[in-house]
């Protein structure tokens, strides 16, 4: 099995990524400490040496709560869930560093998505304007282009302690943008420990399951390094599937894709034309039930629905054939036209926050 961290297949089986590349399941203890719906529904999956975080959470020590997102598109549902649970560890503890990669984005990308710099600059300014009327401070976040010396002196530090070798065995190619990207992941993850931020302490990034490569590669470099560094640990989570069979949401392909600027009525449409796990006739629906396991308006609930008896009630309601797919969609069009209402009043004040952070 191979991970590709830039591309847009869905993984079919989960269960390699134990299997294959080491992935922890997380333990019962765990799940049922955490109170969000991200443990509770199963769509964190796996871990890497999360258990220290754990006991820093529950004793009340801080850790390092670090994740970012490239700004090479239009933020959409499945980057929500990522701040959700960013913001939820923040309330734990944690100390916030929330990367705003456009440097990432920018050599990582080819040119077709993103040109230059500053287009890389302007989904900036949006991926952060939805991340702030999320629930995001402007403490807790930092855009990589505007970080100070140290953060660069280090990602060239990094750059000595992997080899084409190992990052052929990893990723499976040399492309030299991916190369420079990947140097300031690292560094974006590793470089709150250093002495100048918080010293050394237990941290943790959360990742859709294709990024594993990433949390491989940085937790073997940061056993090379002259510092004395925790293995920065990893949750695991599925990644929201797209409204088509078979694809992620992804934002190089818009219509697997709810963005969180669509307009509500777009959305609602979008929610309408979405892939299901319903019979092919209603008398067959209400005989033999629908599948909500491979339904992906049902999975876009379970992500993002608050209400977990609700969901249950609609699983149940599914599988016994007493709803049928349209009265679903109708019931899921609502919610995130209200869910898009609220969020655009948000985004009118986040907006010129963000240009300021993102240039200064």
């Amino acid at each position: 099995m191979s991970i590709d961290p830039w591309g847009s297949e869905i993984i079919e089986d989960y269960e390699r990524i134990f299997v294959d590349f080491g992935v922890k399941r997380i333990p019962e203890y765990i799940r049922t400490g955490l109170k969000h719906i991200s443990f509770e529904r199963g769509i964190v999956i796996g871990h890497r040496d999360f258990e220290k975080v754990y006991q820093r959470i529950v004793s009340g020590r801080p850790f390092i709560n670090m994740t970012g997102i490239a700004t090479s598109g239009e933020l959409h549902f499945g980057h929500k869930m990522i701040i959700d649970i960013f913001k939820f560890l923040k309330d734990c503890g944690g100390r916030n560093y929330f990367a705003i990669c456009d440097i990432d984005a920018y050599v990582s990308r080819p040119d077709s998505r993103i040109p230059s710099l500053e287009v890389a600059k302007k989904y900036a300014v949006e991926n952060l304007s939805h991340a702030l009327a999320l629930g995001l401070d402007e403490k807790d976040v930092y855009v990589q282009s505007r970080k100070e010396r140290r953060y660069y002196e280090f990602a060239f530090e990094l750059s000595k302690k992997i080899t084409e070798s190992t990052f052929r065995a990893i990723y499976g190619h040399l492309d030299i943008g991916k190369v420079a990207a990947n140097l300031l992941q690292y560094a974006d993850i590793l470089h709150p420990q250093l002495p100048e931020y918080e010293g050394k302490m237990p941290s943790v990034t959360v990742i859709a399951a294709e990024q594993d490569p990433h949390i491989r590669a940085v937790r073997d470099i940061a056993a090379r390094l002259p510092y004395d560094f925790e293995l920065p640990s990893a949750l695991i989570i599925v990644h929201l599937p797209g409204l088509k069979a078979g694809r992620k949401m992804s934002k190089s392909e818009p219509e697997t894709c709810i963005f969180l600027r669509d307009p509500p009525e777009v959305a609602a449409k979008k929610i309408m034309n979405a892939f299901t796990g319903g019979q092919p006739t209603v008398e067959e629906q209400r005989k033999l039930g629908g599948k909500p396991e491979i339904c992906r308006v049902y999975e876009f609930l379970k992500f993002n629905h608050p209400d977990s008896a609700m969901l249950r009630k609609m699983y149940e309601d599914c599988v016994s054939g007493r709803i049928l797919c349209g009265e679903c969609k109708l019931l899921t069009a609502e919610f995130v036209k209200q869910f898009l209402e609220r969020h655009r009043e948000k985004l009118k004040d986040a907006v010129e926050l963000a240009e300021r952070i993102v240039y200064g």
